[in-house]
């Protein structure tokens, strides 16, 4: 799959932008793990124009992580191709625009998926961004914004025609937000369509590299996109790209992936300080399906997602690892 003058090789599987999750640290060890590609967490035009220092936070890229997209949301047309121009002076190698986001304060205000109530100021929106900037413009949405307006396969056309490279579909509407189950039927078909000539990505529901063969199969689409199921659980890409190369996936040692916890649990704290560190990384302690399983485990979880302190946090980990998992 190419976007632009980025080759991302066959039946690639990517790291889904998710904010508050794909910091610097997680993209590098997701791209060490297999995924073919990765994208920053989403960022606000307006906030990036007003030069907001945790936004402007957002932009910086390791060359190790490329290739690497950067995500912006907004409104205003005049604000997102300002944002755009200074994104591309942060060096990326794709610029993303978000119209998927479902989130209340993102989607209420017209941004995001709330784009999805008005088609053409986010045809106006793309076709402006497209202009204004030299690397390649992909964008990221949903099937629609309800049940009654899933209008996926005629916006694909129209996004094409606006001149970006690729294109990421959730198979969810904004109103369902993250609830039911991913419809991957219209981003097959929006595929098959003879008139869509640049690389569709699908995204929803993927946690498993056997799903993930299926999706390239059964719909067709040129990419995969995984977000949620990567959240403490970056592996996921090297057992995705086992199996797509070899038919098995070769799952790393559960000490290998308690190394890897740790590492994002240090680089986190390198990356901001302590306290903050470790409550930014509690995500993915949360999420983690390591610890799926374990009888009585609750008052464990509890106590691990306490913990402020580096050395008691890890210390814990000690105690779980070698008392649930040995030296496996």
């Amino acid at each position: 799959m190419i976007i632009g003058n980025v080759d991302l090789g066959e039946r690639p599987v990517s790291l889904a932008p998710m904010e508050d999750v794909t910091d610097p640290s997680f993209r590098l060890i997701c791209r060490e793990m297999g995924a073919a590609s990765v994208y920053t967490e989403f960022v606000s035009a307006e906030a990036l124009i007003r030069d907001i220092q945790s936004t402007t936070r957002k932009l910086t890229i390791n060359d190790k992580e490329r290739p690497v997209a950067i995500q912006i949301y907004g409104r205003d047309p005049e604000a997102m191709v300002e944002a755009a121009k200074i994104v591309e002076q942060a060096g990326p190698d794709i610029l993303d625009i978000n119209f998927g986001c479902p989130v209340k304060k993102v989607a209420s205000k017209g941004a995001g998926a709330g784009m999805l109530r008005d088609i053409p100021k986010l045809l106006d929106i793309t076709q402006r961004v497209v202009n204004a900037v030299s690397i390649p413009v992909t964008v990221k949405t949903r099937l629609g914004w309800d049940c009654e307006n899933k209008i996926i396969t005629t916006l694909g056309l129209q996004l094409q025609d606006c001149g970006i490279k690729a294109l990421t579909v959730h198979g969810r509407t904004r109103s369902q937000m993250y609830t039911g189950q991913a419809d991957w039927s219209l981003i097959g078909e929006l595929k098959s369509d003879p008139a869509m000539k640049i690389p569709v990505i699908g995204n929803g529901d993927i946690t498993s590299a056997e799903q993930v063969a299926d999706a390239f199969d059964k719909y067709g689409v040129d990419g995969i996109m995984i977000g949620r199921a990567a959240i403490g659980a970056p592996w996921i890409f090297k057992e995705v790209m086992d199996y797509l190369k070899f038919g098995k996936a070769s799952p790393l040692s559960y000490a290998e992936k308690f190394g890897i916890l740790r590492r994002q649990v240090r680089e986190s704290i390198d990356r901001i300080d302590e306290y903050r560190g470790i409550l930014h990384i509690r995500r993915h302690l949360a999420a983690t399906p390591l610890f799926k399983g374990i009888p009585n485990f609750r008052e464990s979880r509890i106590a691990l997602l306490r913990a402020d302190k580096e050395k008691d946090l890890f210390d814990m980990l000690d105690v779980i690892q070698e008392k649930y998992f040995g030296n496996e």
